[in-house]
C-alpha cells in the first residue's frame, strides 16, 4: 500500500466549501420555496447525506487508508446516535414557539452554518488541550460517564419560552416582534427593524446543538485523536440528522428505549478514554460496541410501542 496523503489546509478548505455548496443547492433550489417537507422526502434526503458520507469515507479509504477510514465511520456513527436527542429537542423548541412546518426547513439550513463553526471552534480546542495535557482525556472520559448517568435517570422536560431566562433576558435587549413574518429573521414594525420568534428559535437551536456538542464531541475523540476526521464525521453525521428531523414524529415515538441506549453508548466511551492509557479497543470493536448498543435500545423501543405502550 502507497503512503498515506497528508492532510493539508487545502482539505480542509475543500471539504468546508463542497458543504456550503450542497446546502446552496439544497436551499436555494430544492427547498427554494417554503414548503412542508414530508417524512418519506426527508427520509430519502437523509438517505442522500449517508450515501455522501459513505463515499467519503471511501475516499479517505484510498487516500489515507482503511483504519482512518473506519474511524470516520465510527466516529459518524457514534455522532448521529448521541445527537438523535438533539432532533427530539429541536422538535421541542419549534413546537414550544408554534414555528409553521413550512419554515422549519430554513432555520435548520442556518443553523448547520453555525454549528460548522462551533463544531471546528470545540475541536480544535479539545484537540490542543488533548496534545499539551493528556489528562484532558480522562476527564473527557469521566465526564461523558457523569452525562451518561444523567440521561439515564432523567426525564423529558418541556420546553417554556415565556419562562427561559436566556430568552426573556434576551427580549429586553433587543427588539422582538410577537409575530413571525413568513420566513424572515428580521422584520419592520413602524419603520423600525425588529427581530422575529424566528432568529429566537434559530438562537435556540444553536445553543442547543452546543449544549449538545459537550456530550459528541468528546465522545469522538474517543474514536479517534485525527482532528480532520472528528470534524467531518461530525458534520457529515450532523447533515443528515438535521434532513431526519422532519421524521421527528416518528422517531419520537419509538424513543422510549432510545434514551437510556444513547446513556449506554456515553458510558461506554467514557470508560474507553479512561482505560487509554492501560488499554486500547480496536476501532472495529468501538463501532460494534455502539451499534449493538443502539440496535437493542431501538429494537426494545419498537416492540415496547407496538405493544401499545405509551411512547
Amino acid at each position: 500500500m502507497s503512503a498515506p496523503v497528508p492532510i493539508t489546509i487545502w482539505h480542509w478548505a475543500g471539504f468546508v466549501a463542497v458543504v456550503l455548496v450542497l446546502l446552496a443547492l439544497d436551499l436555494g433550489v430544492f427547498h427554494r420555496a417554503s414548503r412542508i417537507i414530508r417524512p418519506k422526502e426527508a427520509l430519502l434526503w437523509t438517505a442522500f447525506w449517508l450515501l455522501l458520507s459513505l463515499l467519503f469515507a471511501a475516499a479517505v479509504r484510498k487516500w489515507r487508508g482503511p483504519e482512518e477510514s473506519l474511524e470516520f465511520i465510527t466516529g459518524y456513527f457514534v455522532e448521529f446516535s448521541l445527537s438523535l436527542d438533539n432532533v427530539v429537542a429541536i422538535a421541542v423548541i419549534f413546537t414550544s414557539f408554534g414555528i409553521a412546518a413550512q419554515y422549519q426547513h430554513r432555520v435548520l439550513f442556518w443553523g448547520i452554518l453555525g454549528a460548522l463553526v462551533m463544531r471546528g471552534g470545540m475541536i480544535a480546542a479539545g484537540a490542543s488541550l488533548i496534545h499539551a495535557f493528556h489528562w484532558v482525556l480522562w476527564l473527557m472520559g469521566l465526564f461523558l460517564i457523569f452525562t451518561g448517568v444523567q440521561w439515564a435517570f432523567s426525564r423529558q422536560i418541556a420546553f417554556a419560552p415565556e419562562k427561559n431566562p436566556a430568552l426573556r433576558c434576551l427580549r429586553k435587549l433587543l427588539p422582538v416582534s410577537d409575530h413571525c413574518d413568513g420566513p424572515k429573521f428580521l422584520t419592520s414594525i413602524n419603520g423600525r427593524r425588529v427581530l422575529t420568534p424566528l432568529a429566537l428559535v434559530l438562537l435556540m437551536v444553536e445553543v442547543t446543538d452546543l449544549i449538545f456538542a459537550f456530550d459528541s464531541v468528546p465522545a469522538v475523540f474517543a474514536v479517534t485523536r485525527n482532528t480532520f476526521i472528528v470534524f467531518t464525521s461530525n458534520i457529515c453525521a450532523i447533515l443528515g440528522l438535521r434532513s431526519l428531523y422532519c421524521a421527528a414524529a416518528r422517531i419520537i415515538r419509538y424513543s422510549r428505549c432510545l434514551k437510556a441506549g444513547l446513556a449506554a453508548v456515553l458510558i461506554f466511551v467514557g470508560a474507553k478514554m479512561l482505560a487509554s492509557a492501560w488499554w486500547t479497543a480496536s476501532t472495529s470493536l468501538s463501532l460494534a460496541v455502539v451499534a449493538a448498543i443502539m440496535a437493542v435500545s431501538t429494537g426494545f423501543s419498537i416492540r415496547s410501542v407496538r405493544k401499545g405502550g405509551k411512547p
